[in-house]
């Protein structure tokens, strides 16, 4: 057999228990009634300050172009001196996209003239002259527009160097098939090749592409020549195309026909009336267009 005992507590002790209990629960009833206010007034106003890693996280708000943009102003002053702001770019072609890239971007000037800038984004790490080899990600070609004193520094200094021979490049990567327009290519100065034998079939003006099409396709900064490109076909068979009839001094007809078969620049077509049936023939002047015979 076992017996319970239960320890009663001292009257002094008692009544320790319950004031430290009251005192509990006044601060509790307290703390609700004012603890919002005491609380945030306790939390300190947060302070922003602008770190250089800060300005960095502002600086990734810029679009690929304004990044490319920007680090073309900065290599262009530290190359042919003066100030970034003074750099002026030309405006890039609205169809052409600029990717984001990895890697800081290779910059340089390619050829004599000073006004081109070739940037590649590098598709391994190091310098271009590291990897010469290397394949870019892309590559495009801008042109400088002003810089100041540094670019006719550099036009003065680019015509000590000697005579230079005017190519025709691509602007951008174009794909065979491709009618080419002026805007999509760019004339530019390239230096005179060490034997002094320029190749013949090198074009020379965005004037002699009129009406071509590419045979292959055309990277970026590739000098294009006669065999790259041929008269493009203009008039498509089975299609509408506008023939106009007379000089157009005295009088002048135009009429829609239909082509019967493919046609150049400056070839002839076989052609027929779809209102009367009637076959005749025409002469290739553009696009979707023909001169009556």
């Amino acid at each position: 057999m076992f017996s319970l005992r239960v320890k009663t507590p001292t009257p002094g002790k008692f009544m320790q228990l319950l004031c430290l209990i009251a005192g509990v629960r006044v601060l509790w009833f307290g703390l609700l009634g004012a603890g919002p206010a005491v609380l945030w007034a306790a939390t300190p106003t947060p302070q922003v300050v602008l770190s250089s890693a800060d300005a960095s996280v502002q600086a990734k708000n810029l679009t690929p172009l304004e990044k490319m943009q920007s680090q073309v102003r900065t290599w262009v002053s530290q190359t042919n001196g003066g100030s970034p702001d003074e750099v002026q770019i030309a405006p890039i072609d609205s169809r052409m996209q600029v990717m984001p890239c990895e890697r800081a971007l290779w910059i340089d000037h390619p050829f004599a003239s000073k006004e081109t800038v070739r940037v590649r984004c590098p598709s391994v790490a190091g310098s271009a002259a590291q990897n010469a080899n290397a394949v870019p990600v892309w590559q495009l070609y801008i042109r400088i527009l002003s810089a100041g004193a540094a670019v006719n520094t550099a036009k003065s200094a680019g015509a000590a160097n000697g005579p230079a021979v005017k190519m025709v490049v691509a602007k951008q990567l174009l794909p065979r098939g491709t009618l080419l327009s002026a805007d999509m290519l760019q004339e530019v100065d390239a230096p005179m090749p060490a034997n002094g034998q320029v190749d013949p079939s090198q074009l020379t003006s965005v004037k002699d592409v009129a009406m071509a099409e590419l045979v292959r396709d055309l990277p970026a900064g590739v000098p294009l020549k006669t065999h790259d490109i041929r008269r493009a076909v203009l008039v498509k068979m089975g299609q509408q195309v506008l023939m106009t009839v007379g000089n157009g001094t005295d009088f002048q007809i135009r009429v829609r026909v239909e082509a019967l078969q493919d046609g150049r620049m400056g070839e002839q077509v076989k052609l027929k009336n779809a209102e009367s049936g009637k076959s005749m023939s025409g002469i290739v002047t553009g696009p979707n267009a023909v001169k009556g015979l």
